[in-house]
């Protein structure tokens, strides 16, 4: 028998069936990832230590959506380039039309690397977190709403919260979903 601890992340597992849940729905799925030197995206394109890539069938060829890596070919400014991402890099899925999905616990950085020239022990400074935008504020179109963030907080006993942020600059979040719309969506954690 296989307890807890032995068996596979779940989180491969997830993205899948929320990339098949948006694509049966006619959505767009985006992920967003935690860069770091494991992930192989145009690094042009990091903005505070992530990215946010649209992994629909019409934006990618050659998609792989396995238990380790996301795999696929995209065209960044028109030029072919090949995405590598480790499943656990992955910090949500989510629709671009009305920002239903889940987020995932942001990995644990490495607090050690090993210096290429020399072999001294350099610390690591894992990335800064961009917020995720409030989705379960999002499809109600107010305007009141229109700046809210959430924040992924992490405590030093490795709890977790939601910190529903200030207003912020509105280049920094995603797309937002169209006004109207009916049911609120909801945004999931996963620990």
């Amino acid at each position: 028998m296989i307890n807890a601890l032995e068996s596979s992340s779940t989180r491969p597992y997830l993205i899948r069936a929320l990339y098949e849940w948006c694509t049966d729905n006619g959505f767009t799925p985006y992920v967003a990832v935690q860069v770091d030197e494991t992930v192989q995206v145009p690094r042009e394109y990091v903005k505070n230590g992530e990215i946010v890539l649209n992994i629909s069938f019409d934006a990618t060829s050659s998609l792989k959506l396995g238990n380790d890596f996301i795999e696929f070919k995209a065209r960044f400014a028109g030029t072919a380039r090949e995405i590598s991402v480790p499943v656990g890099r992955v910090i949500a899925i989510y629709a671009r039309e009305n920002g239903q999905g889940m987020a995932f616990p942001a990995p644990a950085p490495a607090a050690v690397s090993q210096d290429d020239d020399t072999g001294a022990p350099v610390p690591v400074q894992a990335p800064a977190r961009a917020p995720l935008r409030d989705a379960s504020r999002g499809g109600s179109g107010s305007e009141g709403d229109a700046g809210k963030i959430v924040h992924l907080v992490t405590g030093e006993d490795g709890s977790e919260t939601v910190d529903a942020g200030a207003p912020t600059d509105p280049a920094d979040e995603p797309p937002r979903p169209p006004a109207g719309g009916g049911a609120r969506p909801s945004l999931k954690r996963i620990k």
